[in-house]
């Protein structure tokens, strides 16, 4: 298997292939690791982040990870740079390195993205729920051209994008070998929630 470089972007926010996210883009290395990705000096990959021990030298982050693309950028009114992501790949981060100016490099392996599934008639109030969640939140809906609320991988990523839990919890659905155990934890999250 080939491993790949990428540059590092370590955040509280969990992102799955097939999400979308804005990212604000505040510090001089930051930009710097922008401009490098759209040069494509490197691949950009998004890691959750997790407390780590004081002068630990591996990166405040979990392993599990995910590659992502710009897919948009603009200047904010305070001339900030916000920068749209969209994740493409799961990838297992084997090593990294922390540069001078506090950027991160991550050797990288790609893992199996879950695969593509309908959704059984057991689990449509779990898309159902979704829509109304972005309709609630528009702006995150905005990020996207379309929606899969058919698709039962794309619904339980978004799911676990979004939900508020641990990233420890979440990357525990995330490594399942497919959407099922994610699709079964948000069906009984519901369930608990009309039953309240």
């Amino acid at each position: 298997m080939k491993t790949l470089e990428m540059a590092l972007v370590i955040q509280e926010a969990v992102i799955l292939p097939g999400g979308r996210q804005e990212i604000r883009v505040v510090s001089p290395n930051q930009l710097l690791m922008v401009a490098s990705v759209l040069k494509g000096d490197y691949r950009l990959a998004l890691a959750a982040s997790k407390s780590s021990g004081k002068g630990n030298s591996s990166p405040p982050c979990y392993s599990t990870a995910t590659e992502c693309e710009i897919i948009d950028f603009h200047q904010l009114d305070d001339d900030s740079l916000s920068i749209v992501i969209e994740g493409r790949q799961r990838v297992k981060i084997l090593s990294a390195a922390q540069l001078r100016d506090g950027s991160w490099i991550a050797r990288t392996l790609a893992c199996q993205n879950w695969q593509d599934e309908p959704i059984g008639e057991k689990f449509e109030i779990i898309s159902a729920a979704l829509e109304q969640f972005y309709e609630v939140n528009p702006d995150l809906l905005e990020l996207y051209n379309q929606v899969h609320l058919e698709d039962a991988t794309w619904v339980s990523q978004r799911w676990l994008e979004v939900l508020p839990m641990y990233n420890k919890d979440k990357l525990q659905l995330v490594e399942q070998p497919n959407c099922h155990k994610t699709m079964a934890f948000v069906l009984q999250l519901l369930k608990s929630h009309v039953d309240a």
